[in-house]
């Protein structure tokens, strides 16, 4: 894997690339997403096992992404015509209405640190970006490690939550209408 100089609350590097969506291939980038927020989705290839259940799924929540003003973009090391016969050959990858974006160089996956050299593929990698373009969370997978589309919808609320709400924070498992706390000095030992 190559290292990353990602730093949560940094820019999120930005790219510019081929993505397919909607039947048709067109080019996405990065910088005309200011203003909403994004989820990046890091992933090892098209056709293959883990893949086609987590984008599957994010596909059967991308609605409930869009309500809460988030844009999801998938990432592979694939080409947009391999997204494009993927989507035309899997009943499953056929649901996905957000865009599949193409990395044949890796060099999207290198700047975010989740590229496997010595295979050309791409860790699983999530990245929450800010309406500023600021990375708030990621997490990195082994590839044999499948991840939740409902875990992550919780997350970029706790996210958004602590960005309208400055001074609150989101304790563990937080979900929206539960209690939060307010970090101070009447807090410390307490909890």
């Amino acid at each position: 894997m190559e290292e990353s100089k990602l730093e949560i609350n940094s820019k999120a590097p930005a790219f510019e690339a081929k993505a397919f969506q909607n039947d048709e291939i067109k080019t996405v980038k990065l910088d005309n997403y200011q203003g909403k927020w994004v989820v990046l989705v890091f992933y090892p290839a098209d056709f293959t096992f883990i893949c086609p259940t987590e984008l599957g799924e994010l596909a059967d929540h991308y609605e409930e992404f869009k309500k809460l003003g988030v844009e999801v973009l998938s990432i592979s090391t694939d080409t947009a015509f391999t997204h494009k016969a993927w989507w035309d050959n899997s009943a499953t990858i056929k649901k996905i209405k957000f865009p599949m974006v193409a990395d044949p160089t890796g060099q999207i996956c290198r700047d975010y640190g989740t590229y496997i050299a010595e295979e050309g593929l791409s860790l699983r990698g999530t990245f929450i970006i800010d309406p500023d373009g600021v990375l708030k969370a990621f997490e990195l997978h082994d590839n044999s490690i499948g991840r939740s589309a409902k875990e992550l919808l919780r997350k970029i609320q706790a996210a958004q939550f602590v960005r309208e709400h400055g001074g609150e924070v989101c304790p563990a498992s937080w979900e929206p209408g539960k209690p939060t706390l307010k970090p101070g000095l009447d807090l410390v030992g307490k909890i």
